[in-house]
């Protein structure tokens, strides 16, 4: 702590910063107070009391026991400032030295260690309750609660001090038993691991049925559709084959009716036939009883009349082959034979 003095016959100047809270004291009482004074004095019949109100930042480490008698190192820091100076000053010795560098009395330094001493009553406090497990997942609780504390402690309070901030840094157990955690969460990680693995392997085999199921599902659905058209096909060949069987019916029943009035005409006209059949066998048969009685050279004039020349020759040839036997010798000139025979029509000519 340094301020700058002057020295006079005993007449002295000092001159304070604005964060220090300095009080004079002339016989026991206090002369003048305030932060960062600047004044004469007179050193033998004056006594100075200087109260720093920086913010002070304090780190800690110490070692605490949880509740399953399990070992376990905080680390962290606090920062507090002096609040009410003239409080603390009555609590504590902050009297600076004749040199006015100094103080009279260690108690300054002491300070930060009982504000240190309280946070690890209040931890230790805290730690009884927790496990091992717990403590060390447990900084934010732990720092709200202990600072919680350190507001309502009545040491705090008296010694005029504000709390502004309070961290923990580092929740640690031993070597033995941090080794011991490492090995039981690096199981663990490894046991997840292999879930995972297994999970994964378990989630592409149940893909994979699915990938399988859906295709055969697919191919389901597929033979279905083809069992459906091949449905389809057969009732429409069955409604085809069912349409020709009733248009052939109809074309059978057509002919069968057709057929029988065929056969009715048929029978008509058998019928008519033979009863023109039997009337051309009487008109035959009339016409030849009455030829019966008619002599055969009479029938054979009626036969030649209206004959044709060659018809007429042909006759009489005939008469010739059937008297052969009363004829000795029949002569024919070549002439008239030519003359017959030119005389007989062609079929063009007829």
């Amino acid at each position: 702590m340094k301020y700058k003095e002057d020295i006079v016959f005993g007449l002295k100047f000092i001159k304070t910063q604005p964060n220090t809270y300095f009080m004079q004291y002339k016989k026991g009482k206090i002369a003048r107070e305030g932060a960062g004074l600047s004044f004469f004095y007179f050193a033998p019949a004056s006594s100075l009391v200087a109260v720093p109100m920086a913010s002070v930042d304090i780190p800690f480490i110490f070692n605490e026991v949880t509740s399953d008698f399990q070992d376990i190192s905080i680390q962290g820091e606090v920062t507090y400032r002096i609040s009410d100076p003239k409080k603390l000053a009555s609590m504590l010795n902050f009297t600076l030295s004749p040199n006015n560098r100094d103080y009279v009395s260690d108690d300054p330094e002491k300070l930060p260690q009982r504000v240190i001493n309280q946070i690890q009553v209040l931890m230790r406090v805290e730690l009884q309750i927790l496990s091992l497990r717990e403590a060390l997942i447990s900084s934010d609780d732990l720092v709200r609660n202990i600072r919680r504390g350190l507001v309502d402690s009545e040491i705090i309070n008296q010694l005029g001090i504000e709390i502004l901030t309070l961290s923990i840094l580092a929740v640690k157990p031993n070597p033995e038993t941090s080794r011991a955690l490492e090995a039981e969460i690096r199981e663990k990680l490894l046991q997840e691991a292999d879930e995972a693995i297994y999970n994964r392997r378990n989630a592409a085999v149940e893909q994979e049925r699915a990938i399988k199921e859906n295709e055969l599902n697919t191919e389901i659905s597929v033979e279905n559709k083809k069992r459906q058209i091949r449905e389809a096909k057969i009732d429409a060949d069955r409604a085809i084959q069912e349409k020709r069987q009733l248009m052939k019916q109809d074309e059978m029943e057509g002919r069968i009716a057709l057929e029988e009035k065929n056969e009715g005409f048929i029978s008509l006209a058998v019928e008519n036939r033979k009863k023109e059949a039997d009337a051309r066998a009487y008109g035959i048969d009339a016409m030849m009883n009455a030829f019966n009685n008619i002599d055969p050279k009479i029938m054979q004039s009626l036969a030649n009349v209206k004959m044709n020349p060659a018809q007429l020759i042909a006759s009489a040839f005939q008469n010739f082959a059937d008297n052969a036997e009363k004829i000795g010798n029949l002569n024919i000139a070549p002439e008239l034979l030519q003359e017959l025979i030119n005389s007989v029509p062609t079929k063009q000519n007829a």
